[in-house]
């Protein structure tokens, strides 16, 4: 088994999480084996330096270390191309998610559930804004999206290495791993768990990246905001016709009344402008995410990799192709080099 952790400046807990995590998969030796698979996601305090020292003495441990930071889901798409379990579970590192919960998730892939993932009963330590809003995401993307997306789910999940293997053929740039795994389909099921607070530290995904990555949720499965768009500028235009039609008649009616007209033409010009430019905003929202794509640049670059049979110390590109670590390693890397 596989564990895929994405490590951004988390220097104070990355240990804690390790200990708990280690005792988590311990449990369920000798019939599991398990891998860690840390990614560090371009940390600018001491997380590096911590995964390092847990990797030179524990083996079982893996380093991933991107050469900047590249966001979450790319952190989370590395260590997915580098696992190598059976199974694979995507659990970060702030402790939010608790690693005891893998057991009975073990258990409901057993049963034969080939994606098992984790739905929060409960949110303890976020605000009631944060469970506001993240409430009214869940809903709206599972309202637009063209796949069925579990509500209230995040990236905590366990995956067979069937899901995986497909997983990994999706290159797309604008990434969403969540939708992307209910998109790929199999036997899914749900696990409900009680979510904790932070163990140390302050959340990196504040209001700005939490929009953003809405905004990558919802345009990269459903184009319905465009069709929203134009339904609104199909409304817009008969209002405007009625409206023409009214002024028209009341002229023809009585041709000596005085229409006031400078407050209606602002507002009509003022609505007309705003659902234009907000036609325009979804457009270019969908356009952008063609253009990064169009590009075909690598979804993340590996500075180093520790404790991989196949590893390598120097800087390495992750190309598109479905090659995997090892390939890539083969293609343009150094010889093993564990860590020291």
């Amino acid at each position: 088994m596989s564990v895929v952790a994405p490590v951004y400046c988390e220097e104070r807990l990355v240990g804690e999480f390790y200990g708990r995590c280690k005792q988590a998969l311990e449990a369920l030796a000798p019939a599991i084996r398990h891998e860690l698979v840390f990614v560090n996601d371009g940390s600018t305090d001491g997380s590096l330096v911590v995964l390092l020292d847990i990797a030179q003495r524990d083996p079982a441990v893996r380093v991933i270390d991107l050469s900047r930071n590249f966001g979450h889901q790319l952190a989370i798409t590395a260590g997915i191309d580098h696992a190598a379990g059976d199974a694979v579970v995507v659990l970060d590192a702030d402790l939010q998610d608790p690693p005891e919960v893998i057991g009975e998730m073990v258990r409901l892939w057993r049963e034969g559930n080939q994606v098992v993932y984790g739905v929060r009963r409960a949110r303890r330590g976020e605000s009631a804004f944060k469970r506001l809003t993240a409430g009214a995401f869940y809903r709206i993307l599972s309202r637009l999206s063209d796949v069925p997306v579990p509500l209230d789910s995040g990236d905590f999940r366990l995956m067979d290495r069937a899901v995986v293997d497909v997983l990994k053929e999706l290159r797309e740039e604008s990434r969403y791993i969540r939708g992307l795994v209910s998109w790929v389909g199999f036997r899914q099921c749900p696990l409900p768990y009680d979510r904790d607070p932070r163990f140390a530290g302050k959340t990196k995904f504040g209001l700005g990246r939490m929009f953003v990555f809405a905004l990558d949720g919802i345009s990269s499965f459903s184009a319905k905001p465009l069709r929203v768009a134009s339904h609104l500028g199909m409304m817009v235009t008969a209002g405007a016709v009625l409206a023409m039609l009214w002024v028209i008649a009341g002229r023809l009616i009585d041709p000596s009344r005085s229409i006031a007209g400078w407050t209606s033409v602002m507002v009509v010009v003022l609505f007309l402008g705003g659902v234009q430019l907000l036609s325009i905003g979804l457009l270019g929202e969908y356009i952008a995410r063609i253009f990064r794509q169009a590009k075909g640049r690598p979804l993340y670059v590996v500075a180093r990799r520790v404790n991989f049979a196949h590893g390598s110390d120097d800087a390495e590109r992750n190309t598109n192709s479905l090659s995997s670590a090892n390939e890539s390693t083969a293609h343009g890397g150094a010889a093993s080099t564990p860590a020291r």
